[in-house]
């Protein structure tokens, strides 16, 4: 590991993009996450093998790091909420494909235009696939500046482990926000496992193809049971959270990313006044990590859902209790950002 350093989010998970052996990326202007692409335009001139274009659209971007990763090259692509619907159709056909890629998205208020401040009302539409089919994305939730830096490492090793789009789910306050990181040693390119899938020539071998129409029925039938296959052994292998003085808890507080930020600050002030609140932060948002919750569902009965929007992740809370347990919500959408004393309020109105 290197030294400390401090650098705003954004910042991070390009360094840390680099770091883990990306060498293309595509990009499109939009608040908040310009600060990544242009962080990435400098990373990937420094380099000799690193390719940055600035697309002409989100949609170009995305079929970008279509071909790229055709290639076998670690791709990346970011932007916020409105972007990442127009990279939907892509996302859609590198999951068909079987193609690997990371996309980040730095979510701010919506629906619509909406507005530049952190939000998470796109949880539905990372976890649910966002596209049209039968699919879904690897969805990771890092909670601070250390975690990014982790996490990104983590979604190129998935991406590729599995063949299929990692994204990174933060939201404007964590990419603009500054902390300390350590960043690990950069990935030998050299080392990392062999791609038999990519196309690079087919002088010597036979040619291979890399496709989404199937119009035989039968044919893309085949390719969602082998899609269903791969998320059932994500689903089995990589499911991760936090727990936070959940141990001896009546309650547990479960949000994810900035919000579990702001519950942690918020548990403390209950603690403080004898009341035994936990939290249960989710880290893959997909798969959700529903087995790590009913572990605490053995001691604790009382939930409460916190999110900054107007419920999407308490879905999946109350899918994976599957009725056990009392689950409460609270959210602010539309780019409000809670205190800790607004939270710590409504946890002890919720005990009372």
């Amino acid at each position: 590991m290197s030294e400390k350093v401090l650098m705003s989010g954004n910042h991070v998970i390009g360094e840390a993009a680099v770091l883990a052996g990306c060498r293309f990326y595509a990009g499109y202007p939009i608040t908040p996450q310009n600060e990544l692409t242009e962080y990435m335009a400098a990373a990937m001139a420094r380099l000799d093998n690193g390719v940055f274009i600035q697309a002409e659209s989100e949609i170009a971007a995305i079929n970008m790091v279509i071909g790229a990763s055709m290639t076998g090259c670690r791709a990346m692509t970011s932007s916020s909420s409105p972007g990442i619907s127009l990279k939907q159709e892509g996302i859609s056909f590198l999951s068909a494909q079987e193609l690997p890629a990371v996309i980040v998205n730095s979510m701010r208020g919506g629906p619509g235009l909406g507005n530049i401040a952190p939000s998470q009302g796109d949880y539905f539409q990372a976890t649910r696939g966002g596209g049209h089919g039968d699919y879904r994305n690897i969805v990771l939730a890092p909670s601070s500046g250390q975690e990014l830096t982790d996490l990104t490492r983590k979604a190129f090793e998935y991406a590729d482990k599995y063949r299929t789009p990692v994204i990174i789910l933060q939201d404007g306050m964590m990419g603009q926000m500054m902390e300390p990181v350590e960043f690990p040693e950069p990935v030998d390119l050299k080392e990392l496992p062999p791609k038999p899938w990519k196309l690079d020539g087919a002088e010597g071998r036979p040619s291979r193809i890399i496709r989404s129409l199937l119009l035989d029925p039968s044919v893309a039938e085949e390719l969602n049971w082998k899609l269903a296959r791969t998320y059932e052994t994500i689903s089995k292998e990589i499911q991760s959270a936090e727990t936070y003085m959940a141990d001896d808890a009546n309650l547990v507080v479960i949000a994810y990313g900035t919000a579990a930020r702001i519950a942690k600050g918020a548990i403390n002030r209950v603690r403080e006044k004898g009341l035994k609140v936990g939290l249960f932060r989710p880290v893959t948002l997909w798969p959700f990590p529903e087995r790590l919750l009913r572990e605490v569902n053995r001691s604790v009965d009382d939930f409460l859902v916190f999110e900054m929007s107007t419920g999407q992740m308490v879905e999946d809370v109350k899918l994976s209790l599957e009725g056990r347990g009392n689950i409460h919500f609270y959210g602010r959408p539309g780019g409000i950002i809670s205190t800790p004393h607004e939270i710590a309020e409504k946890i002890e109105a919720t005990l009372s």
